[in-house]
């Protein structure tokens, strides 16, 4: 289905956005517990739109490594709570909100809530219904590369380039799944072709899939997966560093790299210590302005303000969105 008019906008926007993070979890990587009570998740989420938010992202389940999966119904309670406490706020300040979530249950809640924009780790792997559920849908839908719950458990089907590959590597954001121990395959974290081009390839076969399922070009975006499947700096600087051919596809490319662990490590090397949140927001910073500079649609963050500043000024030195300009 064709998204809202409202929608269409925010996707042709002529800057790179900020979406801002809000976990309502009791055990994100980052602020875990911080926003579970649904008045300190509010007032969260209207720091964030104050600080320069044009999305707020809500999540309610964690990704971190080896976080349990919540159950569907209490994800449900807490999205729709989140959404339904800042829809007034938002639509005042002209801000989209948007859930971070795999269930396609969780996704009607939240788009029936008002909700505009459904993000998928899984880029539809993970629930057979989700893709149905956003071709009927007016709403955004974020495809991320993902090879599979990273703790050797969950649904492993198909081929390498249209499914995940369920091992018992580690990534930077990663949970345990529900279902029976899948067959072990390859190690998700390789990538045989370098993993620029095997991302590439698995994004492209994902955006087979939601055309298949009849989701409108214009709803899908596309985001890299930063930290899954991806260990260390290398494979998340060398995608980064080749953002411009993942918007070569022709969609809207979201980045989220803010806190996570590939940026502790590089900060770390050469025995230095480890940064604190300060100092890791501030790096994020960084790769903000280098992904506007890409072409990125937008950047999820947990620190809007400091983001804004940096993409402000790529956009001062000519810095726009790859694709879908107004």
């Amino acid at each position: 289905m064709r998204p809202s008019t409202h929608l269409l906008a925010l996707r042709d926007a002529d800057r790179t956005l900020i979406m801002g993070v809000l976990n309502v979890t009791a055990d994100s990587f980052s602020d875990g517990g911080r926003y579970l009570d649904p008045r300190d998740a509010r007032a969260h989420g209207l720091e964030l739109m104050e600080a320069g938010a044009d999305i707020v992202d809500i999540g309610a389940e964690s990704t971190r490594p080896g976080a349990v999966r919540v159950p569907a119904g209490v994800e449900r309670e807490r999205v729709v709570r989140a959404v339904t406490d800042l829809l007034p706020q938002a639509h005042k300040r002209g801000v989209m909100l948007s859930v971070d979530t795999v269930r396609a249950s969780t996704a009607k809640a939240a788009l029936e809530a008002g909700a505009g924009i459904i993000n998928d780790v899984s880029g539809g792997l993970s629930d057979p219904a989700m893709m149905s559920l956003i071709a009927e849908s007016d709403c955004l839908y974020v495809i991320q590369h993902w090879r599979g719950w990273m703790d050797g458990r969950g649904t492993n089907t198909g081929t390498r380039a249209d499914t995940p590959a369920a091992t018992n590597t580690t990534s930077d954001e990663s949970r345990q799944a529900d279902g029976q121990p899948a067959a072990q395959t390859a190690p998700s974290h390789v990538y045989e072709h370098g993993v620029d081009r095997d991302v590439l390839t698995e994004l492209a076969a994902r955006v087979a899939a939601a055309r298949a399922s009849g989701i409108d070009d214009r709803q899908i975006i596309l985001d890299p997966g930063l930290g899954f499947s991806k260990p260390g700096p290398v494979p998340n600087f060398t995608l980064l560093s080749h953002l411009d051919r993942l918007a070569r596809l022709g969609f809207p490319v979201l980045v989220g790299a803010s806190r996570k662990r590939f940026l502790t490590t590089l900060l770390s090397q050469d025995g230095g210590q480890a940064p604190g949140q300060a100092r890791l927001d501030e790096a994020t910073a960084v790769i903000s302005a280098l992904a506007a500079q890409k072409g990125a649609w937008a950047v999820r963050v947990h620190d809007p303000a400091r983001s804004a500043d940096a993409i402000r000024i790529a956009a001062a030195m000519g810095a726009r969105p790859a694709v879908g300009r107004k």
